[in-house]
């Protein structure tokens, strides 16, 4: 089980809880919901570990894209060389070189826009699954701590 859906069976938990009248609380299975809570704590190194890939692969993604740029790069530089060798295209390798750089550094920069742009969005997701994971522990415990 995921976690969230341990923290969706914990709110199921508190809802299904019965009322106390006329004060805000529930009264809830607390073996039930420790059980849930010990799950949790088993399952958030998982989540950490799924952040820490998030990065490793980030960086994977951007090295990537370096080196992807690199190598359109220098072959652009080649191919410049080449037509700058030849005298009677001199003019025209000049033009379709700059084309090729021009083509290549827009190409890398969007390949690593791109992939920064992924790399945030998995870490903004994690990141929100971690508040609102935080959150819940928190009021849950305030909860606990308030039936003492």
């Amino acid at each position: 089980m995921d976690l969230l859906n341990l923290i969706d069976e914990v709110e199921d938990i508190v809802e299904a809880g019965t009322g106390v009248p006329l004060t805000g609380k529930v009264m809830i299975d607390k073996d039930e919901l420790l059980d849930i809570i010990k799950e949790i704590r088993i399952k958030l190194p998982d989540e950490i570990k799924q952040a820490a890939w998030i990065k490793e692969e980030r960086q994977r993604i951007i090295d990537e894209a370096q080196k992807t740029s690199n190598a359109m790069i220098s072959e652009a530089e080649n191919r410049l060389e080449e037509l700058i060798d030849r005298e009677e295209v001199i003019k025209q390798a000049n033009q379709r070189a700059e084309e090729i750089l021009k083509r290549a550094e827009l190409s890398s920069e969007e390949i690593r826009n791109g992939a920064l742009e992924y790399a945030d969005e998995l870490l903004y997701e994690a990141q929100e699954n971690f508040k609102e994971l935080i959150q819940l522990l928190n009021d849950n415990r305030k909860e606990l701590r308030s039936k003492e």
